[in-house]
């Protein structure tokens, strides 16, 4: 035995559980460290790469400041109900254009869906928007003003927070929801029932279908995607910045923010990142197991 009671060298010591050995539970020998692995499967990051990425982050900002700027030029009078109706419908038609276009390159089994089952979706969310557009213009009534706008404002933060920025493709049930609760709400305020049904529909385009052509133009045309993303940008801060200065500074600075400074901390703190992975780690079952699964 050794001075602190462990067995000498002459004794090997194995890292077994099923025989006796002369050695305390917590035995380890030399070669414990041997097989210490550090930062194991770390991916690094290129700076330009991550803010391309978070173009997507600042899009879906500027998206949201763009909504909010039509809406607030419809509650001025300074935009018709008429021209958004129209203008809408030509960016629909245009961008549904693009995506079948994109969509074409990668068409696979799944996506056999027709022209024909399109149209009649888009009729049938037009005709139950149309038809339903008296009642959520009303549907506020009762709530104060004060109260819809904090409502708004919550449910837009959500649908930015939830939002799967990953494969927005389609959107998160959650985000879209949020997005099209704040738009009911942000509509029943509006002066007339045609421009509830404007905003609304202006909502799906924007919350629902612009996302899955961007996620598009990501996947077939990474150049043109981040030129996208940028004239987004620039049109938001420029919407908002007709309606308010200040917003459009604040939009300004959570757009740097994001796509800017929030990377390069993620690329600079990527050196400080120390993972240590070794013999004490839970086992992993390497084996396929999926012939017991049958």
């Amino acid at each position: 035995m050794g001075p602190d009671g462990v067995p000498s060298q002459s004794v090997p010591w194995r890292k077994v559980l099923w025989e006796g050995q002369p050695f305390p539970d917590n035995y380890v020998d030399q070669r414990f460290l041997e097989e210490l692995r550090r930062n194991e499967g770390i991916r690094q990051y290129r700076y330009w790469a991550v803010v391309k990425e978070a173009g997507f982050v600042g899009q879906q900002l500027s998206c949201v400041a763009v909504f909010i700027t039509l809406w607030l030029y419809m509650e001025q009078g300074l935009l018709a109900p008429e021209t958004l109706l129209w203008t809408s419908l030509m960016s629909a038609l245009l961008g549904y254009g693009l995506y079948q276009a994109l969509t074409s390159q990668t068409k696979s089994c799944s996506e056999n869906r027709t022209h024909l089952a399109d149209s009649q979706s888009a009729a049938l969310f037009l005709s139950f928007t149309f038809g339903f557009s008296p009642v959520l213009k009303t549907l506020t009534e009762s709530v104060s003003t004060d109260t819809v706008y904090a409502m708004s404002a919550l449910m837009l933060l959500a649908h930015l927070v939830s939002f799967p920025y990953a494969h927005p493709s389609p959107p998160g049930s959650l985000s879209l929801n949020a997005a099209l609760f704040a738009s009911v709400c942000l509509a029943s305020r509006l002066p007339g029932t045609l421009h509830t049904f404007a905003m609304l529909t202006c909502a799906l385009l924007v919350f629902a279908l612009w996302p899955c052509l961007l996620q598009r133009l990501r996947e077939n045309a990474p150049g043109q995607f981040t030129g996208v993303c940028a004239g987004v940008c620039v049109g938001g801060v420029g919407g908002l910045g007709s309606q308010s200065l200040g917003g459009a500074v604040l939009l300004s600075l959570a757009l740097v923010s994001v796509t800017l400074i929030c990377p390069l901390l993620l690329v600079r703190l990527q050196r400080h990142k120390d993972n240590i992975h070794g013999p004490w780690d839970e086992a992993e079952i390497q084996e396929d197991l999926s012939h017991f699964l049958h």
